[in-house]
C-alpha cells in the first residue's frame, strides 16, 4: 500500500524529501476528512480537486480509492482510540471493569455522532494482497485497546474461558494466531481461549452499535441507548462480573445521558 511507508531507517533523520512526502500525506489525511465531515463524497478526484492537485499527481501517493479509504480509516480509528481510551482514564486503573465499559460507551456515543467515520472504518474493512483473508488494516487501534481493556477485566478476575482444545478448528486457528495485534498473542497457549470471548464480545458491541447508527432500530430506543445497555447488561455475566451489573450498566447509562 502506498502510504507513509517510506520512512527513514530506525535513528536516521528524514531527509527534506521525506518530510515533505510525508506533509503531502498529512495533506491528503486532512482534506479527505474535510470532505467526509462536510458531507460530501470522497474520491480521489475530490481530494486532488481540494488539495488543488491533479489526479494523476495525487496518484503518486495513493494509487486507489481503497488505499485512500485505508489511510483515511487508519487516522480516524487512531483519532478515536484515543478517545475511548480518555473516558475510561477517568476511573481508576483498579477498576478494570468500569474502565472498560466506559471505553466502549464512548466507542458507541462516537458511532452515534460520527456516522460516517464509523461507517468508512468499521463498515468497509479493506485488505490487500498478501494479508489473510478478510483481515483488516484499519481499526487495529481500537480493537487493541478494548482487547487490553477486556484482558485487564480477565487478569482481575480470571472469568473462565474455553479450553482450546474444545474449539471448533477454524476457531481454534483464529484464537492460536489472531489477526489482530493485542495481548492475546503473550498468552501461554492454553489461556489463549480468551480470545474467543474476546470476538464474541466485540461481535455483540458491532452487532448493537452498528444497527443503532445505521437506523435499524426503533428511534425512540437510541437517545436512551437501552438496546446497547441491555446488551451490556447480558454480557457481564460472562466476564465473571454479574454482581457488578447495575453498577457498569448505570455508569454506561450516566455516560450516554451526559453526551
Amino acid at each position: 500500500m502506498s502510504s507513509p511507508a517510506s520512512r527513514p531507517a530506525s535513528g536516521a533523520e528524514p531527509t527534506r524529501r521525506e518530510r515533505q512526502r510525508e506533509a503531502t500525506y498529512a495533506e491528503i489525511v486532512e482534506s479527505a476528512l474535510g470532505l467526509l465531515r462536510e458531507g460530501e463524497d470522497l474520491s480521489l478526484r475530490a481530494v486532488a480537486q481540494r488539495m488543488g492537485m491533479t489526479a494523476p499527481a495525487l496518484y503518486r501517493y495513493v494509487a486507489s480509492y481503497s488505499e485512500l479509504v485505508d489511510l483515511v480509516a487508519l487516522r480516524i480509528d487512531q483519532d478515536a482510540t484515543r478517545r475511548f481510551a480518555a473516558a475510561a482514564e477517568t476511573v481508576p486503573a483498579s477498576d478494570p471493569a468500569a474502565r472498560l465499559v466506559l471505553a466502549i460507551t464512548e466507542f458507541r456515543t462516537w458511532a452515534m455522532t460520527s456516522p460516517r467515520e464509523f461507517s468508512l472504518v468499521f463498515a468497509h474493512p479493506v485488505a490487500e494482497p498478501g494479508c489473510r483473508p478478510g483481515e483488516p488494516l484499519t481499526a487495529a487501534a481500537s480493537a487493541e485497546l478494548f482487547t487490553t481493556m477486556l484482558h485487564d477485566v480477565w487478569r482481575a478476575n480470571r472469568f473462565p474461558v474455553p479450553a482450546v482444545e474444545d474449539l471448533p478448528e477454524v476457531v481454534r486457528q483464529a484464537v492460536l494466531d489472531p489477526a489482530i495485534p493485542g495481548p492475546q498473542h503473550h498468552l501461554p497457549v492454553e489461556e489463549r481461549g480468551f480470545g474467543w470471548v474476546a470476538m464474541q464480545g466485540w461481535a455483540q458491541l458491532y452487532g448493537v452499535v452498528a444497527l443503532e447508527v445505521f437506523g435499524h432500530v426503533d428511534v425512540r430506543l437510541l437517545a436512551s441507548g437501552e438496546l446497547f445497555l441491555s446488551t451490556l447488561g447480558r454480557f457481564a455475566p460472562q466476564l465473571g462480573l454479574g454482581a457488578d451489573v447495575e453498577r457498569l450498566v448505570g455508569l454506561a447509562r450516566a455516560r450516554i445521558a451526559a453526551a
